[in-house]
């Protein structure tokens, strides 16, 4: 359950055309990632975009919970 809960965030991050966090998700969704370079761009997104109000803002923490789960 946890696993689709992730992938469904992920697609979310790949849709958002946004290449710091978009890349590195479709990569590891395609199985050519790896978690830590994963959560390294989702720890940045969140820096940089955690508070600005957008849809994304709650599912870095989530997604960064289930990364490192």
């Amino acid at each position: 359950m946890q696993r689709q809960e992730l992938k469904e965030i992920l697609e979310i991050f790949c849709a958002s055309g946004w290449e710091l966090i978009a890349s590195p998700a479709r990569r590891w969704l395609d199985g050519a990632g790896n978690t830590a370079e994963l959560i390294v761009a989702v720890k940045q997104a969140q820096k940089e975009c955690g508070s600005c109000g957008c849809e994304m803002d709650s599912l870095y923490p989530r997604a960064l919970a289930l990364l490192c789960a």
